[in-house]
């Protein structure tokens, strides 16, 4: 137990001072300094060493009803953080446990220990929690082989798949038996990284033609999932692609949160009917009760070397608005990480 007079008073946090129209700006964020609480009865304290900022938190800076509540002006944002144990009042909790909680965008934060998860720099590095054995990667596991039922021999193509989620998603749709794993992505780099590393058996640049044209060349007899990041045209092209019983799991639609205009596509889901698809919408919330199992079944993976992941590493608090930004715009490669240090 650290004294009071050894823990931080104060620490920098991240606001929402504005709200977004269209793509987010750097004047829609401010730094602040704020209070640091000392741990009351059964809460304690963390210094957070790494923040996740992720392509969700979009949708919490507009005031508008959703799964989740919007982000507060001028209050501190929340997020996924790994940190260290500084001071505890709470029983299993003690000072250098690591720890995985909700209370990121900001160096300290003071919680109740039940909203915290234990976690080891021995199995993992603190990093991965955030990503490849956290909220993205429970996040693909369920999203393929839960929401879309996926099956040993089935052909799936993935969009955004250089990112946290996608590239996991079509690693374990490959080390699950996938007959053919396809990957759209926005370079020729992501491209060559889902081929090389990945092992994705086609990929293609979509920002170089015509997203049905090349989902086409890369799957000649049809896909029957599709994992969705992306939206729009990639969702379109999907739907014509899939094969009788096809199914879609729509995570996300990246290409449409910063619209100000309706989208113009899909234009083609009098096909669902035909071909009597299934779309359904996927929430990582939903699926907790598989997180043992897919914690066993991929840090196994990790292990082996049989499943990589890639992370894209901004240092610094200061930074943290840019890394979301940047992430929007596809700058990174695999999971965005905001790091603070050891």
């Amino acid at each position: 137990m650290s004294s009071p007079e050894d823990l931080p008073t104060t620490g920098r946090e991240w606001h929402l001072v504005s709200r977004p129209e269209g793509f987010p700006a750097p004047e829609n964020f401010a730094l602040r300094e704020g209070p640091v609480a000392a741990p009351g009865e059964g809460e304690i304290l963390v210094r957070n060493l790494h923040l996740s900022v992720d392509p969700y938190m979009r949708g919490r800076m507009n005031d508008v009803k959703s799964y989740v509540p919007p982000f507060q002006l001028d209050e501190p944002m929340t997020g996924g953080a790994v940190g260290i144990v500084v001071a505890s009042e709470a029983e299993g909790f003690a000072p250098g446990d690591h720890v995985l909680h909700d209370l990121g965008w900001r160096e300290f934060a003071t919680l109740k220990a039940r909203y915290a998860t234990k976690v080891s720099p021995e199995l993992a590095p603190l990093s991965s929690y955030l990503g490849v054995l956290g909220m993205p990667g429970l996040t693909a596991y369920a999203g393929l082989l839960e929401v879309a039922s996926f099956r040993k021999g089935d052909a799936v193509f993935v969009s955004g798949a250089a990112g946290a989620v996608g590239s996991e998603v079509g690693q374990i749709a490959r080390l699950k038996g996938a007959s053919r794993v396809i990957g759209s992505a926005g370079s020729d780099e992501k491209v060559r990284l889902l081929m090389e590393e990945y092992g994705f058996d086609a990929a293609f640049n979509y920002k170089s033609g015509s997203v049905a044209g090349q989902l086409k060349e890369a799957a000649p007899n049809g896909i029957d999932v599709y994992f969705d990041n992306v939206g729009g045209d990639h969702l379109e092209a999907a739907i014509s692609a899939l094969n009788v019983h096809g199914r879609v799991a729509v995570c996300g639609m990246i290409a449409q949160y910063n619209a100000t205009e309706p989208p113009p596509a899909p234009r083609n889901l009098a096909l669902v009917i035909g071909k009597r698809l299934r779309l359904q919408g996927l929430l990582v919330m939903d699926h907790a009760d598989l997180m043992p199992k897919f914690f066993e079944e991929v840090s196994a993976w990790i292990r082996s070397g049989e499943l990589k992941y890639r992370e894209t590493v901004v240092e610094g608090v200061e930074y943290a608005a840019d890394a979301f930004l940047g992430l929007l715009k596809g700058e990174n490669t695999g999971k965005m990480i905001v790091t603070l240090g050891d």
